[in-house]
């Protein structure tokens, strides 16, 4: 069976889907994306990607072309035309076609919307068992990464530095801080057993599983911490982990080279993963 996308209307086999040269998200990024995960073939954390899908298009001035409702309605389809039960589907909206030119086109140009699933192992990645390994790397992004832009040529970057250092993540750093993952949130369990992370800012993304992790972190009484987390604290923490919708909660159990912790997965990453597996199975 052919794979299934979706483009401005029509659900498409991939081979016929075709977006014109002019698309101002192919000439100047001027677009928005989001990812949700799907697990026992359901979308996972699905209202708050779509929020943020709202937020993100608002800041930068491009109409969102449905209400949650029907961004909803058209995941289930394709995610159904695909027979995914596991793995992802892809939302990304542009500011549509024309002209090339650095301010905004006339009233009129019509978003472009672009949809698609990607079948992967979420709940059996063999990470979550051995741990991965990151490294860090300096952040060279721009000032608003608030915003789910889809322009990503530093995560890029940042993602090929750590496939070349053989490792699965790079966590970006500023000023001596960590800010997040090239494509993830950072967290660690400090030496005290306190959870942290960094505070929410335009200097890193809103992390949808960030948001859940530390609603279930309280739920389960943990201390937690939101603020600056140093490399050299990273290196002495006794925990690692990232998170994001297609790794949920990933053990760190090396950074840099250096061993976290006992340089295997933590009992309180492992119980956070445990919980948010739960939590989304349940919806």
């Amino acid at each position: 069976m052919s794979r299934i996308v979706y483009l401005n209307g029509a659900f498409l086999p991939f081979e016929e889907a075709r977006v014109p040269i002019m698309d101002r998200g192919f000439l100047f990024a001027d677009g928005i994306y989001e990812v949700s995960a799907i697990i026992d073939g359901k979308l996972v954390d699905n209202a708050a990607h779509l929020a943020r899908l709202d937020r993100s298009l608002g800041e930068i001035g491009i109409r969102n072309p449905h209400d949650a409702a029907g961004w909803e309605k058209l995941q289930t389809e394709l995610v159904a035309r695909n027979g995914v039960t596991e793995g992802l589907v892809y939302m990304q909206v542009t500011r549509g076609v024309a002209e090339r030119d650095f301010a905004f086109p006339k009233a009129g140009t019509e978003p472009t919307v672009v949809m698609f699933t990607q079948a992967k192992t979420v709940l059996a990645n063999p990470l979550a068992e051995s741990g991965a390994r990151v490294i860090t790397v300096e952040d060279l992004r721009w000032k608003r990464r608030d915003i789910k832009s889809v322009a990503l040529l530093a995560q890029v970057l940042a993602k090929q530095q750590a496939a070349e250092a053989g490792v699965a993540e790079a966590w970006m750093v500023e000023d001596g801080a960590v800010t997040e993952g090239s494509s993830s949130t950072a967290f660690i369990v400090s030496r005290d057993r306190v959870l942290v992370t960094r505070p929410l800012s335009t200097a890193l993304l809103p992390g949808i599983t960030r948001a859940s992790v530390l609603k279930l972190a309280a739920e389960a009484d943990l201390r937690v911490e939101e603020r600056l987390i140093s490399v050299a604290e990273a290196y002495e923490a006794q925990e690692a982990f990232y998170t994001s919708a297609s790794a949920f909660v990933m053990p760190v159990v090396e950074i840099d080279g250096r061993s976290i912790g006992e340089g295997r997965p933590g009992p309180l990453t492992r119980r956070l993963r445990e919980l948010y597996i739960a939590a989304a199975r349940q919806g």
